[in-house]
């Protein structure tokens, strides 16, 4: 399986995770993505991508934790009606919901 669909489950989730809580870690993309352990460092490299594309800002403290950055919060997306976003969505791939 080529790399990237290995690393979209953790651009989707990390991309959720930014926009509904505010603050994106590693294991809060993991848990999001429902990944198997040992993807840490994929998770981490993902997240990194992303800081450098200023999708996400690193908090500056714990190098595991990032904000939403410029272009996420300069995004339409913030006018969307959150609350109805599912507990149980289409992203999370194997699960059994």
């Amino acid at each position: 399986m080529c790399r990237e669909t290995k690393r979209e489950p953790a651009w989707v989730s990390a991309i959720r995770v930014a926009l509904l809580e505010g603050r994106v870690t590693v294991d809060s993309v993991i848990e999001e993505a429902n990944l198997v352990a040992g993807r840490e460092r994929t998770v981490r490299d993902v997240l990194s991508t992303m800081a450098d594309r200023e999708l996400l800002a690193p908090t500056g403290g714990d190098e595991d934790a990032y904000l939403p950055g410029p272009v996420l919060l300069e995004s339409d997306r913030f006018s969307l009606d959150f609350d109805r976003a599912s507990d149980g969505g289409a992203h999370r791939w194997n699960s059994s919901v």
